[in-house]
């Protein structure tokens, strides 16, 4: 390839611990290569508006990899194929700008597109690869929930701030006798709950895969009375459902944007338990707080991986894949294969069944 060869990279959907990492490793690399990198500010909006589109050089990512979020920005409504624009009445509609979009990225002479993202974000970008732009993907979630991959950067960060937090549940909720109550992200996939509340030595955990029945988690509470243990950890996955019923959520999201708030789960396992057992019960929801702060040591060095990775397939040419992790090693694999995809935790496998060797109930 030509040394003027030029990459752009965006970044869309939440922000994840690792995003740094990700671009000071395609900068990097890319300086290597005497190529020159792009960062689109705020996703596919960065496209629409070309001042949003800035130089990276080595200079401007020199250790970033420790910092969360990302310096460039990003979004989770910025889809160019349903972007929601005020009409002359002053409503809201959803228009397909995307034709803007790659007349932009022709415009500027960009040889290639490094989308970095989820689920939504790479939807977008393989639109766009076939629409003709030259595009590589990198997977990020907290969820863990993307396909293909056997994890994504922002789960390992996102799992120990619920463990480190379930830790300190621990003493405050035995010094009351009470039941804690913790809601932790995660969509339709109960990986983080699943993860942090064992390792976090929850006594219930609750998660999209497994309808529960609230009558089941509370016998499981009270019968730990009857062993001496007076208190109570509950880890709910924010798209926990009660057999029967669906997940809870807060309505739609914001305009261009077809998914639903998740939430409230948490407070509605408090109040049933509380009902239900008498017992002192509290509810928290973490929230944000596993999108935010440094990411993890395994986190950061998988960004780097991946960043770097995404670089090489840009120069074997290997348009219209993302990069996945098959230990010991990181593959290309067709965007197509990915889209579509959720990745969901299996009943059969080895975590599910420790946990319930150890006495974990989830509800069932």
């Amino acid at each position: 390839m030509s040394k003027s060869f030029k990459i752009a990279i965006n970044m869309g959907g939440g922000d994840a611990p690792g995003l740094n990492a990700v671009l000071e490793a395609v900068v990097r690399s890319a300086s290597n290569r005497n190529w020159e990198v792009y960062g689109i500010k705020n996703s596919y909006e960065g496209l629409l508006d070309t001042n949003e589109i800035i130089r990276m050089t080595p200079e401007k990512v020199w250790h970033i990899s420790s910092l969360g979020g990302t310096i460039l920005g990003t979004t989770n409504k910025g889809n160019p194929f349903k972007m929601p624009i005020a009409n002359a009445a002053g409503e809201i509609e959803l228009r397909d700008v995307s034709d803007r979009v790659v007349d932009n990225f022709r415009r500027l002479r960009l040889d290639c597109l490094i989308a970095v993202g989820g689920d939504g974000s790479l939807k977008i970008a393989y639109d766009l690869f076939k629409k003709g732009i030259p595009v590589i993907g990198v997977p990020k979630t907290i969820d863990n929930d993307l396909a293909a991959t056997i994890i994504t950067f922002g789960f390992d960060t996102a799992v120990t701030i619920a463990t480190e937090a379930i830790d300190r549940l621990h003493s405050t909720a035995k010094s009351h006798d009470r039941v804690m109550v913790v809601e932790v992200m995660g969509r339709n996939a109960g990986w983080i709950a699943l993860n942090s509340g064992i390792s976090g030595s929850a006594d219930v955990i609750l998660i999209p895969e497994i309808p529960f029945d609230i009558d089941k988690v509370c016998d499981h509470i009270m019968e730990g009375e009857l062993h001496g243990q007076r208190y109570a950890i509950v880890v709910v996955a924010e798209g926990a459902a009660p057999a029967g019923g669906k997940a809870l959520n807060k309505g739609k999201g914001e305009a261009g944007r077809q998914d639903v708030l998740l939430g409230g789960v948490g407070e509605y396992v408090a109040r049933q338990i509380a009902k239900k057992t008498a017992k002192d019960t509290r509810f928290l929801v973490l929230g944000h707080l596993q999108r935010g702060g440094s990411p993890t040591t395994f986190d950061r060095l998988l960004s780097l991986r991946f960043g770097a990775a995404a670089l090489r397939l840009v120069e074997e040419k290997k348009f219209g894949t993302m990069v996945a992790l098959d230990p010991p090693d990181i593959k290309a694999i067709p965007l197509e294969e990915v889209i579509g995809s959720i990745k969901r935790v299996s009943l059969e496998g080895d975590t599910i069944r420790t946990a319930r060797e150890i006495g974990i109930c989830f509800g069932d």
